[in-house]
């Protein structure tokens, strides 16, 4: 589930959104609301229930062959997402929907795509369906784990790209 040319998404557990307004999300650091939305390369860390924690990293273009052995594993493809065994459950039932934006309404914003006026979805929401096979299809390892904290302290001290959304949620 990635978005075409001209496309950004938005992915929502609520299948009945019509229109995206700009709000300031409960872990702001600053108070600019935003229609938040991700890319193509980045709607991968988006494939999960939205509470859900993980932890992602990924081979970019100052990534040492070691870290990437080390990390992601030799021959074990480019990227690695992480997520803790409690999760599975909830991964295999969330009823997941990415609604497709206009990219044009969309700034850049660090990882993501920001809009500061209301966006209207260019049509319904799609289910996005089984997330372990979106993970297969695109090539991504899914790692399970007892705990995330450890892989996210190596992968943040690797040279590694890497993201962590909703670690706060990660058993301590």
């Amino acid at each position: 589930m990635r978005p075409a040319a001209g496309e950004v998404l938005h992915f929502s557990e609520d299948p009945t959104i019509e229109i995206f307004r700009p709000h300031v999300a409960d872990t702001a650091r600053q108070g600019t609301a935003y229609v938040w939305a991700v890319g193509h390369d980045r709607a991968p860390d988006y494939w999960f229930p939205r509470q859900c924690p993980r932890a992602m990293a990924w081979v970019g273009p100052n990534t040492t062959p070691e870290d990437r052995d080390r990390i992601i594993g030799a021959g074990s493809g480019t990227r690695v997402h992480a997520v803790e065994y409690g999760w599975l459950d909830a991964m295999r039932s969330v009823e997941l929907y990415a609604y497709r934006l206009p990219a044009g309404d969309f700034v850049e914003h660090d990882a993501a795509v920001v809009a500061t006026t209301e966006v209207r979805p260019l049509g319904p929401p799609e289910r996005v369906g089984d997330l372990f096979a979106l993970h297969d299809e695109a090539g991504i390892q899914l790692r399970v784990l007892n705990r995330l904290h450890d892989f996210w302290a190596e992968a943040v001290a690797s040279t590694l790209e890497w993201s962590g959304i909703r670690l706060r949620n990660a058993r301590p």
